[in-house]
């Protein structure tokens, strides 16, 4: 009898088969996730870096649209040896070393299309008591009494003993919109004119003065360096208001 040949695929081929086949899907599996990762990596680290550049421009804007505002302060009663007859006139300003309260032409919604807005920036403590945050709250500005209604009167300077106009306290709520996060510090100062005729400005903690700085310092640093993202910067932004709290100008 003659034995007939018969080609075909063993059991074992097929398994083989079937064993390579996963090894290299499982591969092409992992070289996938390890590509989305790296996508999805670089883009939070490019949105980081948005977020903080972002930051940066709108303080800058903001301080920069800063308004010559004239408001009415309206007085305390606990300070009646600075009272005033009528409410006295004041340049619009609150500045101390965590806090920080102007009108200015640039909005967080509109830029600069939208009306003017009573900015109050403030540093509060960050998420879990770790480093802090600068924050901001948008207060529509309607004319002068919007503004003045915030001055609650006069308290003498502890330096100069001159009247020097009291706040009411800035205070961060739901609709605070969170402008830099996971800060090491961040405060403010102040460039006020020489304390003498001839003599350069210099830099203030707090404003006393009467009207307008003639620049804003926010000095900020991150919570952990990293080299490899676009941290928190100091920012320096010019004021150029050359203008006399309580003169009526012809404009």
């Amino acid at each position: 009898m003659r034995r007939t040949d018969r080609s075909g695929t063993t059991l074992i081929e097929i398994l083989i088969a079937i064993t390579l086949l996963s090894l290299l899907s499982v591969a092409m599996l992992f070289a996938m996730r390890i590509g989305l990762n790296t996508f999805s990596k670089t883009s939070a680290k490019l949105m980081e870096d948005r977020r903080v550049g972002g930051a940066q421009r709108i303080l800058l804007e903001e301080i920069e649209g800063m308004e010559p505002v004239s408001a009415p302060c309206i007085g305390s009663q606990q300070n009646l040896d600075f009272q005033q007859s009528a409410p006295q006139s004041i340049g619009f300003f609150q500045g101390q070393p965590e806090a920080m309260r102007l009108v200015s032409t640039f909005s967080l919604q509109l830029g600069w299309r939208g009306l003017p807005q009573i900015l109050e920036l403030l540093v509060i403590p960050g998420e879990n008591g770790q480093g802090v945050r600068l924050v901001v709250n948008e207060v529509p500005y309607t004319g002068p009494p919007s503004a003045g209604r915030l001055c609650l009167g006069f308290v003498p300077d502890p330096i100069t003993g001159a009247a020097t106009p009291q706040f009411a306290p800035i205070l961060a709520g739901p609709q605070s919109f969170v402008l830099a996060d996971q800060l090491a510090f961040c405060r403010f100062s102040f460039l006020s004119p020489g304390p003498q005729p001839g003599l350069p400005p210099v830099w203030t903690p707090a404003w006393s003065a009467v009207g307008w700085p003639r620049g804003v310092r926010v000095e900020m640093a991150p919570l952990e360096p990293d080299r490899t993202r676009l941290q928190p910067i100091t920012v320096t932004a010019p004021v150029r208001l050359l203008r006399t709290p309580g003169f009526q100008y012809a404009d």
